[in-house]
Formats: C-alpha cells, sequence, structure tokens
C-alpha cells in the first residue's frame, strides 16, 4: 500500500482517480501528506446533468430517518476510523487532528473544539431543524403537504442540490452545509485547497451512518470547476473576501459567507464597569485563533477607548506561537505565509494614516509577523482608531485582530455598518429597542454574551431550510 493516501473526486459517491493531481503539504514542514485528484469544469458539468439521481436517493428517506442518520454520521465524524481515500488509507480521530493541524495551522486544541461544534450540530440535527423550521411538522417535507397550525402548509425544494465552494481556514464552517442531508438535498462541494479533509471525513461518516453515497459530489477543482457548482446546482454557499464574492452580491441563489465584521458594543448605562468585560472581549477577538466571521474586528464604546484598547493588548499582545499539541496554544499558523505577509503589510500601511495607533506594539516582543519551528505566525493587534472614518477601524483579518473605537451611544448603530453577529452589552430598554430594530445586525447577542457563542437552535449565518425549500399556497379537493 502507498505510504501517502490519495483522496479521490467523489462523483455522485464514486471514487475517480484524476490524472490530474495535486500534493497537500504541511505549512511548516512541507511533507507531503495526501495527494489529491482535481477535475476540470467539463466532468463537474457533466456529472450534474445527472443531479436528479442523486436527489432520488435522498427522496427514499423520511426526514426523521435521515435525522436519525446524522445523529449517526456526528459520532462516526467524532469517534471512528474511517476511510480516508482509495487506496486502502483509513484516518482515526486523532489522525484526522494532527493531519489537519499540520495543514492548517490551527493547534490541536483549535481543531477539538471544531470538531465538537460539528459533533454538536449532526448529533443535534432535530433542534437544528425545529429552530430553522421554526417548528414545522417535519412530515410534511415527506409529504410536501400537509396541516399545522390550523392552516394547509405546502413545500417544495428549491434546489438540485446544494453547491458549497469552501474555505480552508476554519473547519468548523462545513457545519453550516449539514442540514442539508435531513432536507433531503444531495451535496456538491469543492474543498478548499489545504482543507479537504473535514469535509472528505464527513462525507465518510455520513456514508457510514447509513446515507446513500450518490447524495455527495466531492470535486477538488479550479475557479473554472468553482463556477459551474456555483451556477448549476440551483442554491449554493461560497466562502471568501469581498473579492472573490462580490460578483454574488446580487444572486439570490448563492449564499455569501464573507467577513463578518462582528462587533461589541457597550452602552453607557454599562461603560462604567468596562474592566468587567475585558475577558469576554479577549475571548470574542482571540477564540480560534481569530479566523472565524464570528470573532470580534471592533469593539465600540462611548468613552475609555484607550484604557480598553490597552488592557487588550495588554492581554493578548504578549501571545507567542507554541507546539500545536500544547493544550494552551492561541495562535494558529498560515498555511499560506505570503498572507500573513499580505495583512502584516496591509496593517502597517493603514497605520500610516493618522489617527490610529497598534497599542500592542508596546506589548509583543519582536515584530508582528513571526517565525516558530518553520510555521508563520501574526501576533495578536489592537488597534485605537480616533474614529471610525479610519480604515482600520471596520476591518477584519484571519488573525486575532480588532479595533477600539470610541462613538456616542446615540451614532453607534448609524456607524456600525453590516454586522454579522454584535455582542451589545446594555441594559437600557431605549438603546436595545433601537439594536433590536436595526437592519444592520444578523445575529444580536444581548448583554455580556461572546459574539462566538452559537445556539444551534436558531439560524447560524443564514437560515439553510429557507435557502433550500419554498412554501407555496395549496388546495386540495376532499
Amino acid at each position: 500500500m502507498n505510504s501517502i493516501p490519495h483522496i479521490p473526486c467523489l462523483r455522485r459517491g464514486a471514487s475517480y482517480e484524476s490524472l490530474d493531481q495535486i500534493d497537500i503539504t504541511g505549512y511548516a514542514t512541507e511533507q507531503t501528506l495526501a495527494t489529491v485528484s482535481t477535475v476540470n469544469a467539463g466532468i463537474i458539468r457533466r456529472d450534474l446533468k445527472r443531479i436528479n439521481e442523486a436527489k432520488a436517493t435522498l427522496q427514499n428517506f423520511s426526514v426523521d430517518q435521515l435525522i436519525d442518520m446524522s445523529s449517526k454520521a456526528g459520532e462516526a465524524f467524532l469517534k471512528e476510523t474511517l476511510p480516508l481515500g482509495d487506496k486502502g488509507h483509513h484516518q482515526s480521530p486523532s489522525d484526522y487532528i494532527n493531519t489537519l493541524s499540520s495543514t492548517s495551522g490551527l493547534p490541536h486544541v483549535m481543531v477539538k473544539r471544531n470538531m465538537q461544534k460539528i459533533y454538536h450540530a449532526l448529533t443535534h440535527m432535530r433542534t437544528v431543524l425545529n429552530g430553522l423550521t421554526r417548528g414545522l411538522d417535519l412530515s410534511i417535507l415527506d409529504r410536501g403537504y400537509g396541516e399545522q397550525f390550523g392552516t394547509r402548509i405546502s413545500y417544495y425544494s428549491t434546489a438540485k442540490a446544494l453547491g458549497l465552494v469552501m474555505p480552508s481556514n476554519s473547519p468548523a464552517v462545513n457545519s453550516l452545509w449539514l442540514p442539508a442531508i435531513p432536507l433531503k438535498t444531495p451535496v456538491i462541494i469543492k474543498p478548499g485547497r489545504e482543507e479537504p479533509w473535514t469535509p472528505y471525513r464527513l462525507i465518510q461518516s455520513f456514508i457510514a451512518a447509513g446515507c446513500p453515497a450518490e447524495a455527495f459530489g466531492f470535486y477538488p477543482t479550479d475557479h473554472e470547476g468553482a463556477g459551474v457548482i456555483l451556477q448549476t446546482c440551483g442554491r449554493a454557499l461560497i466562502f471568501g473576501d469581498k473579492n472573490t464574492t462580490s460578483q454574488f452580491a446580487n444572486d439570490p441563489r448563492i449564499q455569501i459567507h464573507g467577513p463578518g465584521f462582528s462587533k461589541i458594543l457597550v452602552g453607557e448605562d454599562q461603560i462604567e464597569q468596562w474592566p468587567d468585560f475585558i475577558d469576554l472581549m479577549a475571548s470574542s477577538i482571540a477564540e480560534n485563533g481569530g479566523r472565524s466571521c464570528i470573532n470580534a474586528s471592533a469593539v465600540i464604546v462611548p468613552k475609555y477607548g484607550l484604557e480598553i484598547a490597552d488592557a487588550l493588548a495588554k492581554r493578548l499582545g504578549p501571545l507567542q506561537p507554541t507546539h500545536p499539541e500544547d493544550a494552551e496554544a492561541r495562535l494558529s499558523g498560515f498555511a499560506n505565509p505570503k498572507m500573513a505577509t499580505y495583512i502584516d503589510g496591509a496593517i502597517e500601511q493603514d497605520l500610516e494614516e493618522a489617527g490610529a495607533q497598534d497599542i500592542t506594539a508596546r506589548y509583543r516582543t519582536g515584530k508582528r509577523q513571526m517565525e516558530f519551528e518553520g510555521g508563520t505566525y501574526l501576533s495578536p493587534t489592537i488597534v485605537h482608531c480616533n474614529s471610525m472614518n479610519h480604515p482600520l477601524a471596520n476591518r477584519e483579518f484571519l488573525c486575532p485582530y480588532a479595533s477600539v473605537v470610541e462613538v456616542p451611544q446615540s451614532e453607534m448603530l448609524e456607524s456600525i455598518g453590516p454586522s454579522l453577529v454584535v455582542t451589545a452589552i446594555t441594559r437600557d430598554p431605549s438603546f436595545t429597542q433601537e439594536l433590536l430594530n436595526s437592519d444592520l445586525i444578523e445575529r444580536l447577542n444581548l448583554g455580556a454574551i461572546p459574539t462566538m457563542k452559537i445556539s444551534w437552535d436558531q439560524p447560524h449565518e443564514g437560515n439553510m431550510f429557507e435557502f433550500l425549500y419554498k412554501r407555496r399556497s395549496i388546495e386540495r379537493e376532499a
């Protein structure tokens, strides 16, 4: 048996070895960890002409049965040794942790935390769907129609499949597509270049749980192939920065997952207690290596901005890279060192504009960009900005970064811009009502709640049920 696994393309669940293959290497060691078959747009286009056959395999099961399979898949994902590729290799949970850490730069403790998030979503799928559907009798989706709440209800599927153009930076984003399977929708996945591990392991987990293999497409491909997936499936998710996602901003078939610009706001009624909130702010900024769109990237306060920035910088600035196995590891390496260099340069360039100061510079050892055991890291950065108009006031980077800005409470909601998560630390009824009325906030935490806290019984970055199903009016002759 070849000592290096080969990860094939999965065409309606069947392995396909391509002549075109790439090597996946460790970010620090350059050791080849797997070869991955890549396919062109033509193969994907040809396969998607038969996607209705894949969808039919899921129609053979009830939603309840697929929920049970999801729970079994969660157990397999977290605990079982599963096939890795088509050359007889297998992957234990510890193998998965080691390999994903080696290619993503995430330390083991963060990989394990991401595994737990995925496991929780899979094993609590009934709760997830109850929240997404607002308590719908799920058997209505099996029949296509029914009666609930004293009225006739009918739903129909909006997509042949759910297309996914995935990133490489955070494995937990895979939790977003998991409801598609119990909602009887095949998934067509373009994995991130450095992160085939999580989607492939999830597919194998579902298959081990009894889900039909035909419901899964796994297509490592190029930009053109990604475009076919996005345009052909009927519904799709894309992850990336503004440059990647902006062209799809007005396409209702494509759900964009870009920067979150998540924020912490402290109201005038709570600002005198600001020292009590530093731990919450620091964890919101730095958890998961600062790589999530729900990490706080701005802290907006009515006063004490410099003091809060200094307290955060004192807490986060001294953080240093450590061994991936260290349970206390807080920083993530960069699989692509050029990305770290770009981020470092972008921050330095914007600091040249008056009105911003890198407060962490006084607490860190050495430069922001660091090398450790062959890996490239960025030290946390806390910037104090004089106004929200400064280019660093509302920025987001793939590392622990946040601005601290003083804004009068009366102007906060006008200044924050679209925000995926806002934690608003206030008990002011008037300010609370303004927050509830804002159309700029997708997820709102009222009180001292970290931006990273996820409630699985509520929509997380878009409602997957409403994305994949639409309600129609129905009458039926008695």
